[in-house]
């Protein structure tokens, strides 16, 4: 033993590099073991829901999931099969995947959304607004043909601040993946507002988080360059981008109109989805009612206009914040201070990284449920609408209000409930 100690003392830097190299691989392999208990834990709950009797004349409820395998630096794909797949598997679904990362899928898109009871998006928040051979997600789930069609999302990208409304927060990223897939299970669903953004010749984009355009956002997008400065990377983007023409004053003219009055949501139906010909004849008979009812007489409406000048501009749906007992609809339209430091724009560039569309301390802030913003000739840039890249055009935004049940953790419903009572 004191040989051994002796020959430890004498090759003191071998030794110490070796017990921390053996303390890393076994907190490394301990944090295996915690999660493979996890993903063994939420199957066994799958499987309860698999192993329930339904009616021989019952079909399966078919689930399409679509995967975005580029999302998490290509990880997403190995994230949703090792943590995801099972448990949809084992819950008695059938479950039909689409990754979407090839062209000429448009077509086959359509004919699963019209069979299907349930969608599933895989990836981050911009797997939702991504586009591929011309299609985009958003758009589909939004037509009247599938608005009803429940949707679940299993955050595997990087940015996924959608699931902090629907989810509870878990620092676990097998845990949270799993009380995603299993909260699908539960059946619980929340209603959620779109915003509809449309230019002046471009087709419309739909977004649940909403759309930024400013300094903020130009310097968060360039963070990852930064990434050999670790923690420090968030700060060097936003102080680095201060060396430019500063202080940076976007400039718009912003039209809007005021909240809208909710009307009372109508019962969820239980029953499973009619038939196509049922679905049909419904939408017919609802084209033929509108177009023999006698015109009505409709109140002008009240336009607000507005000259901004501001460091950013953020248009947001309340979906960060829910209120399911709120009587009124609207947007939030958040304007920035013009007049910010550079350490202040430091500082505060890294609680927009942390929460994107906070609407921070001297802002202007406008509720309305619809918007045109018109930029000068010239103007240069791009929109972050969530989280993907748009070029800045004059747009008008509409909000669509609860447009989209997606299902949601049990416990977050009760805890929007809980706060809307106090």
């Amino acid at each position: 033993m004191a040989k051994v100690l002796a020959t430890l003392r004498h090759h003191w830097k071998k030794s110490t590099f070796g017990a921390c190299l053996l303390g890393w691989g076994g907190h490394w392999l301990y944090g295996k073991h915690c999660d493979n208990l996890l993903r063994r834990a939420a199957c066994q709950e799958a499987q309860a829901f698999g192993n329930q009797l339904i009616p021989a004349t019952m079909p399966l409820k078919k689930a399409t999931v679509f995967l975005n395998p580029a999302a998490c630096k290509g990880k997403a794909g190995n994230l949703f099969e090792k943590n995801a797949a099972p448990i949809l598997h084992l819950s008695g679904l059938d479950v039909t995947v689409v990754k979407t990362d090839y062209e000429g899928q448009a077509k086959k898109l359509l004919e699963l959304m019209e069979n299907t009871d349930l969608i599933i998006i895989a990836g981050g928040d911009g797997t939702v607004q991504e586009l591929h051979a011309n299609v985009n997600l958003l758009s589909l789930c939004v037509q009247a043909a599938f608005s009803k069609i429940p949707i679940g999302f299993i955050p595997l990208g990087k940015t996924c601040s959608l699931s902090h409304t629907l989810y509870p927060e878990s620092t676990n990223q097998v845990q949270h993946i799993t009380n995603a897939t299993l909260a699908i299970l539960k059946g619980e669903t929340v209603p959620l507002d779109v915003l509809q953004i449309k230019g002046e010749k471009e087709q419309p984009v739909f977004a649940v988080s909403g759309l930024r355009w400013g300094s903020y956002r130009d310097a968060g997008v360039k963070v990852n360059k930064y990434w050999y400065l670790g923690p420090l990377k968030t700060k060097a983007a936003h102080f680095f981008s201060t060396f430019k023409e500063w202080p940076r004053k976007h400039q718009a003219a912003l039209m809007y109109l005021g909240p809208t009055e909710r009307p009372p949501e109508e019962p969820e139906e239980e029953s499973s989805r009619p038939p196509l010909y049922v679905r049909l004849y419904r939408r017919l008979r609802l084209f033929w009612s509108s177009r023999k009812g006698f015109p009505q007489e409709v109140a002008p409406e009240e336009w607000e206009e507005l000259k901004l000048s501001t460091i950013e501009l953020c248009i947001a749906t309340q979906n960060r914040q829910l209120d399911l007992t709120r009587t009124e609809d609207f947007m939030d339209i958040c304007i920035e201070a013009e007049s910010v430091s550079k350490g202040q724009f430091v500082h505060r560039g890294s609680q927009k990284m942390h929460d994107p569309h906070v609407c921070l301390e001297g802002s202007q802030h406008i509720q309305a449920s619809r918007c045109i913003l018109q930029l000068p000739e010239g103007t240069e840039g791009f929109f972050g609408i969530d989280n993907e890249e748009y070029e800045a055009m004059p747009v008008e935004v509409k909000l669509l209000p609860r447009k989209l049940r997606f299902f949601c953790d049990p416990r977050m419903r009760e805890q929007m409930l809980q706060a809307a009572g106090q």
